[in-house]
């Protein structure tokens, strides 16, 4: 295996973990040995636990935004919302990035974990933001649906067929934001 496939297979395994366990409840450890390394080695090659769990936390969220930005394309406004809202959807599938944010989150107290999380999600902000041209406040409530999305998803939301889950399941429709702005929201 060529170092960058070790490093690959590293942060594939290290995501998974963190996925589950977080910071401070997964050990490197059990990923150098669910990888056949040494732990040495993993921190040879990240430094420190924590550095590697901000690598696949930040990789989580690039997924996302990544994802959001290539639906979007060249659109904007409302329909590069609606675009980024429809693939946000088929996102909600991969458990182990949603955790990781969710994980990333709880971890917000470690100050480089913090900074690491503020400036993924500011780059998810400043993408909508500026990929649809609207207003703070309906980037707001669109993220707003995102991470309750997001919960509803590690929650397996979709398993539970109770009047809520099935509330937090409803589709979002595109023209839901339109009566949302600035300013109706003053």
């Amino acid at each position: 295996m060529t170092a960058d496939e070790r490093r690959a297979q590293i942060l594939a395994i290290a995501a998974q973990e963190f996925a589950v366990g977080g910071l401070h409840g997964t050990s490197t450890e059990t990923i150098a040995r669910r990888a056949g390394i040494t732990q040495a080695y993993v921190f040879r090659l990240f430094g420190s636990k924590k550095a590697l769990f901000v690598q696949v936390v930040r990789s989580a969220f690039e997924q996302l935004t990544g994802a959001m930005r290539d639906a979007a394309g060249e659109s904007t406004g409302l329909e590069a919302l609606s675009a980024m809202g429809q693939t946000y959807d088929s996102l909600l599938t991969d458990r182990t990035a949603l955790l990781l944010q969710l994980q990333g989150f709880a971890a917000a107290s470690e100050p480089e974990v913090r900074d690491a999380v503020r400036e993924s999600f500011s780059g998810m902000w400043h993408l909508v933001a500026d990929t649809t041209g609207l207003d703070p406040v309906t980037v707001k409530t669109f993220l707003a649906f995102g991470m309750l999305l997001n919960n509803g998803a590690a929650l397996e939301v979709r398993e539970v067929e109770e009047p809520w889950a099935r509330g937090v399941r409803t589709r979002i429709q595109p023209g839901l934001f339109t009566h949302i702005t600035t300013e109706t929201n003053r």
